[in-house]
């Protein structure tokens, strides 16, 4: 994994790209709004998401929201695109934080329908992973949350493939998650923080749907 620039310091949307393979990960930009419309125009993708996006205008902000996040530092939301086949975009990894100097954020990702089985979601996570107890080791990040539905056996199968031991089952909030969800953790290398609970911890699916 390559980290080139950083976060805090430079101007994060442009600074950061991390490389896994042929996978490079890199900030969204309103270029990518064409391959987001069409990694959206698949049921399986929108079944685990919340945010819609079904039109040029939805997609501008979606992108959009991504920018804002990388700003103000609680949302750091990469393009997965795959070098070996001309830059497709395979997926979305994110990074989510309270805020600066918060011991433990959380990831989500989704994988676009053409690149899945290519163990996409497990390299990206996995650079996604490196970069973020080395980005913000210095804040005090220990502790990376994983949640997913307990019927997206696929965010499951990611979850475990890329060290995120499960935790805890936890309890359905319907209408918004009307099934448990399961919560995988993965801590620093050398952390040693005690597991438990995070108010307001909720089942979402680990396919980024916030």
């Amino acid at each position: 994994m390559n980290d080139h620039g950083g976060w805090p310091g430079g101007n994060p949307v442009a600074d950061v790209t991390l490389t896994a393979g042929a996978l490079l990960l890199r900030p969204w930009r309103e270029e990518d709004v064409p391959a987001l419309l069409e990694a959206y125009d698949d049921p399986v993708l929108r079944q685990w998401v919340r945010m819609p996006v079904s039109t040029p205008e939805e997609a501008a902000r979606w992108v959009e929201v991504q920018r804002e996040g990388w700003e103000s530092g609680t949302r750091f939301s990469f393009a997965v695109t795959d070098t070996g086949r001309g830059g497709e975009l395979v997926g979305n990894l994110a990074l989510k934080r309270p805020g600066r100097g918060a011991e433990r954020a959380e990831v989500g990702y989704w994988t676009a329908a053409r690149a899945r089985g290519r163990g996409v979601a497990p390299r990206a996570l996995e650079a996604l992973t490196a970069w973020a107890f080395t980005a913000f080791a210095a804040e005090g990040l220990v502790r990376l949350d994983l949640l997913h539905q307990v019927d997206n056996v696929a965010s499951c199968r990611v979850a475990e493939k890329s060290g995120y031991a499960f935790a805890e089952l936890l309890g359905a909030l319907p209408p918004e998650f009307p099934l448990d969800g399961h919560l995988h953790v993965r801590e620093a290398p050398s952390g040693g923080a005690l597991f438990q609970r995070a108010p307001g911890v909720s089942p979402v699916g680990s396919s980024d749907s916030r």
